[in-house]
């Protein structure tokens, strides 16, 4: 699929997306693992996610809640019947703690579910937990998590938002609430506290994944670790959350929001957990650690050459959680699916036009012939004012940021994975005299990195 056909396919999409949201429910199902409480409904054979999952779980079931009789389902044990019989717009919650400064795509699946919520008239919580990032969620760590000031969350918290801007509807009235838990936690007295933990055991603390593992270990679990979940969970109670998002990893501590729900005399929210997103190896969680991830802070060429590799395996699995295209209408080539893919969320996040350049530079810097290609337009530009020379080039790919330090850079070449001006550079010494010698010329590491060299 070239590239007009490919702008035709995105825009047709564009311009169609969530025009029957209100008529029928597929919004509210794709992408999800699994929603909880859902009891079907013998009148409505879709009332369960389309891959199953069972309508008896977490802490409330385990805690007794009662079965429900035969016939319909309340709107206590289904969602789709509270969507379609409550008169109101639900308050669908999802909470990220800004631990960091980037946003991947892994982190935007719930925050897409968020914006379908809003464009089907749902109102959008979306909490900051500036209180709870200084402590650090425990879910699926092996020690205790580092605990950040006051001023690292602040910022990082700044730099979310801004990310969130091209998926959330920020603009129309009533669609977004954005609140900072710490409204509400930095305010909780040792007597409400006490009245939080009352609610739950040590036992069914140690059966949160994690926590057991740790404890099995021997590995220290300290108590303020314990606090985490009942704190997400009173974000719940403080919102007065109908729904809340959150990955599969998330199921205990959205349990505990609907036990706190029940305790303090709310109606108990439903809980809808979408995938933990595989990283570009298509073997491992997406992460920044693992360099496995595509951030959305990426410039438009670095963010399409990651995608228009992403493996054939995963590529269904992209198209339906991260955009808005038709699964049965993708094409039948995984070429021309992974270029589709790269172009769409390229598009999402930095605009159509700055896609198509991208499409076009990547093409032409690996296509024979690429090295000679004068468009370099939507190559990423760094600065040699930066760098004092002579220089040896080793020492250029770290100061650019495309390694770490110099001797991550010293293998790369020993490695034979560094080309300038599309010429594969072996000679680890490599150096310059003028700065000059390089201008225009483009650093290329491996597959997915680029720079254009300037003044």
């Amino acid at each position: 699929m070239g590239v007009t056909s490919s702008l035709a396919l995105v825009s047709g999409i564009i311009s169609s997306q969530y025009s029957t949201m209100t008529q029928s429910l597929p919004w509210l199902y794709r992408g999800v693992s699994e929603i909880f409480p859902n009891r079907a409904d013998s009148r409505h054979s879709h009332a369960s996610p389309p891959n199953g999952g069972n309508p008896r779980t977490g802490l409330a079931s385990q805690r007794g809640e009662p079965p429900h009789g035969g016939g319909s389902p309340s709107p206590d044990e289904s969602l789709e019947q509270r969507l379609t019989e409550l008169h109101r717009p639900l308050r669908v919650k999802w909470g990220i703690d800004p631990t960091a400064r980037d946003i991947h795509l892994g982190h935007t699946i719930p925050a897409r579910k968020l914006r379908a919520f809003q464009d089907a008239g749902h109102t959008a919580v979306l909490i900051i937990g500036d209180f709870t990032a200084q402590i650090g969620d425990p879910t699926g760590k092996s020690e205790v998590r580092r605990q950040l000031t006051a001023a690292i969350v602040a910022q990082n918290a700044k730099d979310y938002l801004e990310q969130m801007r091209p998926i959330l509807d920020f603009d129309t009235p009533g669609r977004l609430e954005i609140r900072y838990n710490s409204e509400w936690l930095a305010k909780l007295d040792l007597a409400k506290t006490r009245e939080l933990l009352s609610t739950m055991t040590v036992g069914q603390m140690l059966a949160k994944e994690g926590f057991a593992e740790r404890y099995l270990k021997e590995n220290p679990i300290y108590l303020h670790e314990f606090l985490y979940p009942l704190m997400q969970g009173y974000d719940s109670v403080a919102v007065k959350a109908d729904v809340e998002l959150g990955g599969t990893d998330q199921k205990f501590n959205i349990a505990v929001g609907r036990d706190l729900q029940r305790h303090f005399g709310q109606l108990p929210q439903f809980g809808v957990l979408l995938p933990i997103l595989l990283g570009r190896d298509g073997e491992k969680k997406m992460s920044k650690s693992l360099d496995n991830y595509v951030g959305l802070a990426e410039d438009p060429l670095t963010m399409y050459s990651k995608l228009e590799k992403i493996p054939d395996h995963l590529l269904e699995q992209y198209f339906e959680l991260l955009t808005n295209l038709p699964l049965e209408t993708l094409p039948a080539k995984p070429r021309d699916r992974q270029k589709l893919l790269a172009l769409d969320i390229v598009a999402q996040y930095h605009g159509i036009e700055a896609a198509r350049r991208a499409q076009e530079t990547a093409e032409s810097l690996v296509v024979p012939g690429g090295k000679d290609a004068t468009d370099t337009s939507a190559i990423p530009e760094f600065s040699l004012l930066r760098v004092q020379f002579p220089a040896k080039l080793f020492y250029i790919l770290s100061a650019s940021g495309m390694c770490k330090s110099s001797s991550e850079a010293r293998r790369q070449i020993q490695n034979g994975a560094v080309s300038l001006g599309g010429d594969r550079i072996t000679q680890v010494d490599l150096t310059f005299d003028d700065p000059a010698e390089l201008y225009g010329q483009v650093l290329k590491l491996g597959k997915n990195k680029f720079v254009k060299l300037v003044p």
